[in-house]
């Protein structure tokens, strides 16, 4: 699964079906990010097929690496501090910590990229440091861990280059969650054909949730205006879940 940042600050999500085949992920990644121009950012989980992509910048989930730290911690260790999977846990709670108080503080992306490097970046220093003393038991849990935090050394700091980036892929992995989940019950899809159309109906209602807009009027309003491949691009925008007037008319009220 991958997000990509686009001029209205809204990521992308991709979920890719075809795990084990490089190629069709190098296919489905462009055909996902076209009409994106070179030098945006995306973020994915460890699967190399996104390694191909050579016009964007990689950024790092870091729960993605909590989450492998805290397998990491021996049963009845959890507040052993001198462990050093609870160590590398404590650094990434620092960031996430941070990145709480800017929520709170509603900072704008200007506003944000300014105080992560003077907040955030002296903690991934030091992260690092404490990364590159690391000596683990091979084939063990930490060391598992740290194969997989130095395999993305390269991209741990890429985020603080745009306020606009995450710190984690979890808005993406929520999107994605009730779809996920409810493809237990479906049992996926009969076609190619019926997969790519339950891909449109799921994204368009995941925008409309990204926007805060009413789902259900949003989507009657959709099928009301019926667009297909030959509506011109001036009249999609008009439709398009950022629109200001699209807003306006369909913004979830507050209770």
């Amino acid at each position: 699964m991958t997000s990509a940042l686009q001029d209205n600050n809204i990521p992308l999500v991709c979920d890719n079906p075809m795990q084990n085949d490089i190629f069709q992920s190098y296919r489905c990644e462009h055909i996902f990010l076209d009409g994106i121009k070179p030098g945006y950012y995306f973020m994915a989980d460890g699967y190399h097929g996104y390694n191909l992509l050579k016009d964007g910048k990689r950024c790092c989930c870091y729960a993605h690496i909590r989450r492998y730290l805290l397998e990491a911690i021996p049963k009845g260790h959890e507040k052993d501090y001198t462990d050093p999977a609870v160590q590398g846990v404590l650094y990434c709670d620092k960031l996430f910590e941070y990145e709480r108080r800017y929520r709170e503080k509603g900072f704008s992306p200007e506003q944000r990229e300014k105080q992560r490097l003077k907040d955030e970046k002296p903690v991934i220093e030091a992260f690092l440091s404490w990364l590159d003393a690391q000596t683990p038991v091979k084939g063990s849990r930490l060391d598992k861990a740290v194969i997989y935090i130095r395999n993305r050394k390269d991209s741990l700091m890429t985020y603080l280059e745009d306020g606009r980036c995450s710190l984690s892929n979890n808005l993406s992995e929520n999107a994605i969650r009730p779809i996920t989940v409810g493809r237990k019950n479906w049992l996926f899809c009969d076609s190619v054909d019926g997969a790519n159309a339950s891909a449109i109906c799921f994204t368009m209602i995941e925008m409309a949730k990204a926007y805060d807009l009413n789902v259900y009027k949003y989507l009657n309003f959709l099928l009301e205006k019926r667009p297909n491949a030959r509506t011109a691009q001036k009249e999609l925008e008009k439709l398009a879940p950022w629109n200001e007037e699209v807003q306006k008319m369909f913004a979830r009220k507050m209770k």
